[in-house]
């Protein structure tokens, strides 16, 4: 087997983890610790988080294009499928906490960028989206969070925030009447799934493959909607 190679290494804002930036033979990988956070490998789920979105977007009137905000830009995947499936009325911001990440995308993976992030319907924030989400109201047709692999706070501890009773409230206020929260999962979860509905959210749970060929392991993707 063709050995990895390290390119890059980059510290959490906030959190003191060190992330690592492989490649092996074409793919790119970004670990945290021993943990694969993301892979060039498997990207089925992450663009399932934006078209399945998108979809569900399409179901409801709207006078202009949607508004998405999407935590974090990890390696593109999300952000390219929804560029992808909407229309050029769209806007999309983008909130990644990591400014090495994009460093990333526009030095060694700028071919899997592939222009994404230079497209007009896109703005580029560098900071914390939970940050973002509370100083937001009524701002976003859907929110996308994909910056852990669960709903809790693995790259760094602030992001257990986005995924508290006080958390699921600010995204509720973040989202326009009829949004979706979308929240990408490597596993279910039960207690979460409860807490969404204490927080006043219907929620649709889908199980999606890690690769976009329908194999790999299953991840989970919550859609949750404001119930009033």
């Amino acid at each position: 087997m063709t050995p990895r190679e390290l390119l890059a290494t980059a510290i959490v804002p906030g959190g003191g983890e060190e992330l690592h930036l492989y490649s092996r033979g074409g793919d790119f990988m970004i670990l945290l610790d021993r943990a694969e956070l993301m892979s060039t490998r498997m990207t089925g789920s992450e663009e399932a988080l934006a078209v399945m979105t998108c979809e569900r977007l399409g179901r409801r009137p709207r006078q202009q294009g949607p508004h998405l905000l999407i935590g974090g830009y990890g390696m593109g995947f999300t952000l390219r499928a929804a560029l992808a499936a909407l229309d050029q009325n769209a806007r999309i911001t983008v909130v990644e906490l990591v400014p090495e990440i994009i460093d990333w995308a526009r030095g060694p993976m700028a071919t899997l960028m592939a222009g994404c992030l230079d497209d007009p319907r896109v703005t580029l924030v560098q900071g914390d989206v939970g940050a973002v989400i509370a100083g937001a109201s009524s701002a976003y047709d859907a929110i996308l969070l994909d910056v852990d692999n669960g709903p809790d706070g693995l790259t760094r501890t602030d992001n257990n925030r986005l995924y508290s009773v006080r958390g699921l409230a600010a995204a509720k206020r973040a989202l326009a009447p009829g949004g979706v929260l979308a929240i990408w999962s490597a596993a279910p979860d039960p207690v979460f799934v409860r807490r969404l509905a204490s927080s006043g959210f219907r929620t649709e749970e889908v199980v999606v493959r890690a690769r976009s060929n329908g194999k790999g392991p299953r991840h989970v993707i919550w859609f949750a909607t404001p119930a009033d």
